[in-house]
């Protein structure tokens, strides 16, 4: 009698086992914050399809810095300034790219600098503005805005 227990339980455990592997979703592996990098964003590629934002990289809390993408003027130009932040010590670089509407691209490097700013001419329609802060090494996308121009 104690054979058909024992064998009855082993079939009850093996299947609760296959039945818990079947139906558990695909883990996907997580990234350590000094993990992330850019990936294939290495800048301006070719100007189809460049006015679509694309998610932003998350930046460790110890390296947080602040880059504000200011509304454009009458003329079309776009002001990016650096704000500074907990991480400034650890910035190397920033850099700015503008898709603009027409099709042309720029790219503008700012100073690490609280306060420092790069003016960007954009056009008269939307524009895309993406900033890429270096931090350690690391490079992480801490904007990608679309800048429309304002009518009254």
């Amino acid at each position: 009698m104690s054979l058909k227990r024992i064998t009855a339980v082993l079939i009850i455990l093996c299947m609760a086992i296959a039945f818990a592997g079947c139906s558990s979703t695909p883990s996907v592996p997580a990234l350590s914050p000094g993990s992330v990098t850019s990936g294939g964003n290495s800048g301006p590629t070719s100007s189809g399809g460049n006015l679509v934002p694309t998610p932003t990289d998350t930046v460790p809390d110890y390296d947080m810095v602040k880059v504000d993408v200011g509304e454009k003027d009458y003329l079309g130009v776009i002001p990016v300034i650096f704000q500074g932040g907990l991480g400034q010590i650890h910035v190397q670089k920033i850099e700015v790219f503008l898709y603009r509407d027409d099709g042309q691209q720029q790219s503008a490097t700012i100073a690490a600098n609280k306060g420092a700013e790069a003016d960007l001419q954009g056009t008269r329609q939307t524009d895309r503005v993406v900033v890429y802060v270096t931090l350690n090494g690391v490079r992480y996308k801490t904007n990608d805005v679309l800048s429309p121009y304002r009518t009254r």
